[in-house]
């Protein structure tokens, strides 16, 4: 195990869009998430992607959900899936072959719920998409459901980032899903929100799984096995719901346009974070909503264009 990343302190920029660009070369960002009475987790990542510029955004969500995803935002093309008995509802092999295939990225867990027929389709998403992943909230209950199960069974079990192998995954914890996810994997518990406590969660459980984990809170930490983003960007008015599922698109996209992991997870931190602070002086310390950060992603990313183009 690596024992200290790298410190990075930059933040990418993105490059300018030729004039010829269509919606079929911006990204085209898959997001599998919603459950009944989570229909808003599944709007936020969806907005979170189309506001980060994606060209085209898919979300795959349950039959009685996607009336209700579709009607808050006609921009999101959307997939109705029926229950089906032990997987994801609807979601069976012919469709999420038909996802990977469109998709550049995909987005996996906003309020997706953690029932046992969540649970058992997963793995199959983990080993069978080839394009980069970000995983969040239920995503990732059901990251440490599988080290959990799998821990005393028998060899030819794997934990999920074996099963995941040397795709690209993203995964975004907050403090109590990390803690969760490192104790299912075997880590030391860890306690203390400072800088240096965090970090070291963050990079422990990134080294072990080979994968980039983006510990939200107060100074988000970004971390992969080699390097590590401390960000300083963000307010306290962020502590409010969907915030997360608006950051989960804004990283799917990123990912989608061919940003490397590391790159599309401090790029995205920081917007989501500057993106939050411009609704600071507009509207107050607190009370804006997610989909008011959604709505000011374009400013701060056009920020990064014009910089570097």
């Amino acid at each position: 195990m690596n024992s200290q990343p790298r410190i990075v302190t930059d933040v990418p920029s993105l490059p300018p869009r030729p004039p010829t660009f269509h919606k079929g070369q911006t990204g085209r960002v898959a997001v599998i998430a919603g459950s009944r009475g989570m229909s808003g987790a599944a709007v936020l990542c969806g907005l979170g992607a189309l506001r980060s510029g994606a060209g085209l955004v898919r979300v795959i969500t349950p039959e009685d959900v996607q009336p209700i995803v579709a009607a808050s935002e006609p921009c999101l093309m959307t997939v109705p899936v029926t229950e089906g008995e032990a997987r994801i509802p609807g979601m069976n092999g012919k469709l999420l072959h038909s996802v990977y295939n469109w998709a550049s990225a995909v987005a996996l867990g906003p309020g997706l719920g953690i029932a046992e027929l969540a649970m058992h389709n997963v793995p199959d998403i983990l080993r069978e998409c080839p394009a980069p992943l970000v995983i969040d909230t239920d995503g990732l209950n059901t990251l440490a459901w599988i080290d959990e199960g799998w821990a005393d069974a028998s060899p030819q079990r794997q934990h999920w980032w074996m099963i995941r192998r040397k795709a690209l995954t993203v995964i975004t914890p907050h403090p109590g899903e990390m803690t969760r996810l490192r104790a299912a994997a075997g880590l030391p518990a860890l306690s203390g929100d400072d800088d240096i406590t965090r970090l070291r969660l963050a990079h422990e459980y990134a080294d072990l799984a080979r994968c980039t984990v983006v510990l939200k809170g107060h100074r988000t930490i970004v971390s992969t096995p080699d390097e590590a983003y401390i960000n300083t960007t963000g307010n306290a008015g962020m502590a409010t719901g969907g915030m997360g599922d608006v950051l989960t698109g804004l990283i799917a996209t990123l990912l989608g346009i061919g940003l490397p992991p590391f790159d599309a997870a401090r790029l995205g931190v920081w917007a989501h974070g500057a993106a939050a602070d411009l609704l600071v002086d507009r509207i107050g310390p607190f009370g804006y909503l997610a989909r008011e950060v959604a709505d000011a992603i374009p400013r701060v990313l056009a920020k990064r264009v014009r910089e570097n183009s």
